[in-house]
């Protein structure tokens, strides 16, 4: 297994009784939506744990509908959709966010929510280059925006804020999601925080 840049901080909370979100963050087809779909399905068939994923499309779509792509606009979305896993992680589950999150203050914010119930909050920053998520352009955005047709796409020209000190950063180029989630995965034994049931864990 490769050496994953694990970042211990004071701040994530290992508590055998407390939930965990694990925020994923980056670039439009960075590969947050496949890593977090990918773990959900690990947790819930080897660990026999429930997983709440919140997906940034499908949180568009129902959560944030009508929300636009200003910065208050992108703020809020972040919010809502930490909110949410707040509760999910306060009432001792695991919650996934897989959003762009573009950023600083809405991810502390998400983050400082979360540590104060004593939770554990893992930032996963999907480290893929600007250039590598454009080549993939899974939906057409990059083409779009680079055309002319749209404007304001995070990256291009709106910016991203690179997360400062988070707690694992993957580079997905040159390797596979699977090695990428059991990283993610090695990190949470790591840390010790309880995510099988048949292990300490009471939730």
């Amino acid at each position: 297994m490769r050496d994953v840049p694990f970042n211990i901080r004071s701040d994530v909370v290992p508590n055998g009784q407390a939930g965990t979100v694990v925020f994923f963050t980056g670039l439009s087809g960075a590969g947050k939506s496949t890593l977090s779909t990918l773990l959900a399905k690990r947790l819930e068939r080897e660990y026999a744990r429930q997983v709440t994923l919140l997906d940034g499309d499908v949180i568009r779509t129902h959560l944030t509908l009508g929300l636009g792509f200003s910065k208050e606009d992108r703020d809020m979305n972040v919010m809502r959709a930490g909110f949410v896993a707040a509760e999910v992680a306060k009432h001792g589950g695991i919650a996934l966010c897989a959003l762009i999150a573009p950023y600083h203050a809405a991810r502390r914010w998400v983050r400082d929510r979360v540590v104060a119930q004593q939770s554990a909050f893992i930032e996963v920053y999907v480290a893929t280059s600007l250039a590598e998520c454009e080549r993939r352009d899974t939906k057409g955005l990059y083409a779009r925006a680079r055309q002319g047709e749209t404007t304001g796409l995070t990256g291009v020209d709106d910016p991203y804020e690179v997360p400062e000190n988070p707690e694992i950063v993957l580079q997905t180029e040159g390797t596979t999601p699977e090695i990428l989630v059991e990283e993610i995965l090695t990190y949470l034994r790591r840390r010790g925080l309880s995510i099988d049931r048949t292990q300490g864990g009471s939730r």
